[in-house]
């Protein structure tokens, strides 16, 4: 899918929304997108808005009408359910046993890479990497099934930049008493990609509820915790295979590692040097 997801153009334009349609958008993104589906007087009375208002939002997100408006949610919700196996009938389209299959694929992900760029406000990364440089408030990461493994790259690289890091256990159960050690102001930083993980979902709800600044890294579809975080960073995994390429969501963390070291350099430098001497 090449044209960013509603919930990715709603974070692109939010700012030069009017605070009617900005409730239009805050009353999507808490039931999406099932009251962008509903008729457009349900989307109204929901969201405490005008019809008028809502189809002035609909045109602001670039839709012609509110019929392709409804047309891309539900190509939207085809695509976030795809499993592996799904995606696996298109893959086999592909004539791999005579092409070059490995330059091929490295292609699709230099396109994904230059696509994640190109969504992501230079104002956004800003924004998160400033929230995990801020060494007055403690950063937390979590991830899901196979994006647990960047929360840990990302913690074993700021372990060593700055204090307070700590990636929640993989287990919800387990998560349980490591939240109360997390304080209203803190950074909550979660990795959510396709098919979404419901159990950080709960745990974006909770933490939101405590004031929690939450930093979400994504895919071009977005993760229901976009509800919930102030910073959104959608990259770019569809790659027409089987599995989806996380190229751009590991290159994005170790930009946002170098960039935080770069705005920490007082302290990491000391960090660094100590570990260095040993």
């Amino acid at each position: 899918m090449d044209s960013p997801s509603v919930e990715a153009r709603i974070h692109e334009i939010n700012y030069r929304l009017t605070a009617a349609e900005k409730r239009a958008a805050r009353g999507l993104l808490a039931n999406y997108p099932t009251i962008g589906l509903a008729p457009v007087a349900e989307f109204a009375q929901q969201s405490g808005a005008s019809a008028a208002t809502i189809l002035r939002f609909i045109a602001q997100l670039g839709f012609k009408s509110y019929p392709d408006f409804q047309r891309c949610l539900r190509e939207e919700l085809e695509q976030r359910a795809k499993s592996p196996l799904q995606r696996s009938l298109a893959a086999v389209r592909h004539e791999t046993a005579i092409g070059n299959f490995l330059g091929d694929y490295f292609a699709q992900l230099a396109t994904n890479m230059q696509a994640t760029v190109s969504r992501i406000p230079t104002s956004e990364f800003e924004a998160a990497s400033l929230r995990l440089a801020d060494i007055k408030r403690n950063c937390h990461i979590a991830g899901g099934r196979f994006t647990d493994a960047m929360a840990g790259y990302m913690e074993a690289h700021l372990r060593l930049v700055r204090p307070g890091i700590r990636r929640l256990d993989g287990r919800p159960a387990a998560r349980t008493d490591q939240l109360l050690d997390i304080r209203p102001d803190d950074t909550m930083v979660i990795f959510d990609i396709r098919r979404y993980d419901a159990d950080l979902l709960a745990l974006a709800a909770t933490l939101s509820a405590r004031r929690v600044s939450i930093v979400l890294v994504t895919d071009e579809w977005i993760s229901p915790v976009s509800r919930y975080a102030k910073v959104v960073l959608p990259c770019r995994i569809a790659v027409d295979r089987t599995w989806d390429a996380n190229t751009a969501v590991f290159a994005l963390t170790e930009a946002l590692i170098a960039r935080c070291t770069e705005l920490a350099w007082t302290t990491a430098e000391k960090r660094m040097g100590s570990v260095e001497r040993g």
